[in-house]
């Protein structure tokens, strides 16, 4: 079933919200399965407020009441959200739901007056690195060079602009 044959809800939530625990549970035990103890820092390392407004956002995919995706952004500079925490259940991937997320995520940002997304993925997440890429995303390293045993593979995306247009590439 694809997420267009579904009724998905699409929630804005804070990140002290119950209902992002098994997002932060389910992520935090695949980060650290493919990571090691060390990305346990990574999922404390911000505090919860700069992913509620007027800087950021955290968004749920709720189905059937239970949520099944969801991600979040916070202010990276200025004009740029930094895409963070894209998670989809284990029990509900290859739906396209992960795309819905970023889509989600993606306009919100544009609302907000941000002109361009910014993410990393780690090197251990092909899946992730394929999305960005299917969505438009410009990889900010050399993706023909072997991957970096270590270190986050950074992307960039301009969004549709809502006020005077301009041009910027991402070098």
């Amino acid at each position: 079933m694809t997420v267009d044959q579904v009724r998905l809800e699409v929630r804005r939530v804070s990140p002290a919200d119950p209902a992002t625990a098994p997002m932060m549970a389910e992520l935090t035990h695949e980060y650290v399965t493919r990571y090691g103890e060390r990305a346990r820092e990574e999922m404390a390392r911000y505090p919860t407020l700069v992913f509620e407004p007027p800087d950021g956002t955290l968004l749920l995919l709720v189905e059937g009441g239970e949520p099944v995706a969801g991600g979040a952004f916070k202010r990276y500079d200025e004009r740029t959200a930094e895409l963070k925490r894209i998670w989809t259940a284990a029990g509900h991937r290859r739906r396209g739901l992960g795309r819905r997320v970023v889509l989600e995520l993606e306009r919100e940002a544009a609302a907000l007056d941000y002109r361009r997304v910014y993410l990393t993925t780690g090197t251990r997440q092909p899946e992730a690195k394929a999305l960005y890429l299917a969505l438009g995303y410009t990889p900010l390293f050399d993706v023909d060079a072997a991957p970096p045993t270590s270190g986050p593979l950074p992307f960039g995306k301009t969004l549709p602009c809502r006020t005077p247009p301009y041009e910027e590439h991402w070098t």
